[in-house]
């Protein structure tokens, strides 16, 4: 995944999908685990993520910048499906799910 190191703080730029990936949503966090969370528990009923069930992490990115993940963030949502599939396989070529990795143990 991609990996800034500048700053004092991690932000987190992802982009979840549904069990059978055929949706994309992308968010900002400074906590990833939190949100992960909360989008699985369908917090806001109306929200993308609770209509369309997309609780599942297939791509990540770490800033050590609020702005910088913000402007990452709006460049991804930006992107053309096709372009955002492409960003993805870079890293998860098989789309894995990837929440585990943002589990506490």
């Amino acid at each position: 995944m991609n990996e800034t190191t500048e700053g004092i703080y991690t932000f987190y730029v992802y982009i979840l999908t549904n069990q059978r990936k055929t949706v994309l949503y992308t968010g900002v966090t400074n906590n990833l685990h939190i949100r992960l969370q909360q989008h699985s528990k369908n917090i806001n009923e109306k929200s993308f993520t609770s209509r369309y069930n997309a609780h599942f992490l297939i791509h990540y990115e770490k800033f050590g910048w609020i702005q910088n993940a913000i402007l990452r963030e709006k460049e991804i949502k930006s992107f053309s499906r096709d372009k955002k599939l492409e960003l993805i396989r870079k890293q998860n070529p098989n789309l894995d799910f990837l929440n585990h990795l943002f589990e506490l143990k």
